[in-house]
């Protein structure tokens, strides 16, 4: 399995949420799916600068995966349509093959 631990700022809390469902089927048919999703209220320490409102782990059956979904031509349509206009940062925090 290949995992990502992602941070974000979001900025338009239903933007987002429409990202999350029209994204889901796109993510499923990959192998992917969310392990954990926290809203965050105070970030005590970070190694940026960009705020984050979001922390979440994204997993795939290994790396080929995660980069065949993030390069599918019908991910960025959704990605363009509702992330881009509601996220404002995403900080990689992590990426490992567990």
């Amino acid at each position: 399995m290949y995992e990502m631990l992602l941070g974000m700022d979001i900025s338009d809390e239903d933007g987002y949420k429409q990202y999350r469902q029209e994204m889901l089927p796109i993510l499923s048919s990959y192998g992917g799916r969310f392990g954990y999703d926290f809203q965050v209220s105070e970030v005590l320490i970070a190694q940026t600068p960009e705020p984050i409102n979001r922390v979440f782990t994204i997993q795939f059956p290994d790396e080929h995966q995660k980069t065949a979904f993030f390069n599918d031509p019908a991910y960025q349509k959704v990605k363009a349509q509702f992330f881009s206009p509601s996220v404002r940062h995403v900080t990689l925090i992590a990426s490992y093959g567990l």
